[in-house]
């Protein structure tokens, strides 16, 4: 059973792997008294006039105390993450998804001092579970097996079921904001400039940057059993 649950572990693509053990991490620390959660939370004026720079990333990676809705987080994080990743639009451009969550978890930033949004993992996931939806828009889908929809539908019952396990509205409507943000630019936005032949094609387009870093990255994984193989023949 444990060889199964790791095997299932080292399956999940690397960067819903990492967030979804980033998270974990996090929850854990704070469930051991490690961490307080008063230190991860988003605070403009303590990142700003404090310095607490790390509340940037860490309100993304505490989904509160292990719970029931703590595992509603968790599974819907690493189920619509993967398929993200895993899927046609993503399935090897890791710089592309990354970028997605980047631009993402910036717009949320921007947003959260005027909505007094404490933390934002649940509004990134809303996002990508909105995208997923989107892509997939012809995938019937049931709730609990008792009424059927289709993928785009999804965020808004997860809205419902959400609202209904005490969770403030706010939070979800960011993520489902922000995921038609990134779906019109992405998708919607270079049909409509190629039909109307605009000069500007693309408004989002990931950053050479970030493509060289995970070129680099892939580059180096490639290498690494050459390098295994070279060790043993010396040996």
């Amino acid at each position: 059973m444990n060889a199964d649950l790791w095997t299932w572990y080292l399956e999940i693509p690397i960067v819903s792997r990492s967030y979804l053990t980033a998270a974990f991490l996090t929850t854990a620390a704070c469930a051991l008294d490690i961490v307080s959660p008063f230190s991860l939370y988003f605070n403009f004026g303590l990142i700003v006039y404090k310095g607490q720079i790390w509340r940037v990333l860490t309100n993304f990676l505490f989904f509160g105390v292990f719970s029931l809705d703590f595992l509603f987080h968790m599974y819907f994080l690493v189920r619509y993450c993967r398929l993200l990743e895993e899927g046609a639009d993503f399935r090897g451009k890791t710089e592309d998804f990354v970028w997605m969550l980047l631009f993402g978890a910036t717009l949320m930033t921007i947003i959260a001092p005027f909505v007094s949004v404490h933390f934002l993992g649940s509004s990134l996931t809303f996002m990508m579970v909105y995208v997923w939806g989107r892509r997939n828009e012809h995938v019937r889908m049931s709730f609990l097996g008792l009424f059927p929809f289709t993928a785009p539908y999804l965020p808004y019952v997860l809205l419902v079921f959400s609202v209904l396990l005490g969770n403030p509205v706010t939070i979800d409507l960011i993520g489902i904001a922000i995921g038609h943000t990134y779906y019109f630019l992405k998708f919607v936005f270079p049909v409509l400039a190629d039909i109307r032949e605009w000069r500007v094609r693309s408004l989002i387009a990931t950053p050479a940057i970030l493509r060289y870093l995970m070129s680099a990255r892939e580059l180096h994984l490639a290498q690494q059993p050459q390098v295994f193989d070279a060790h043993e023949h010396e040996d």
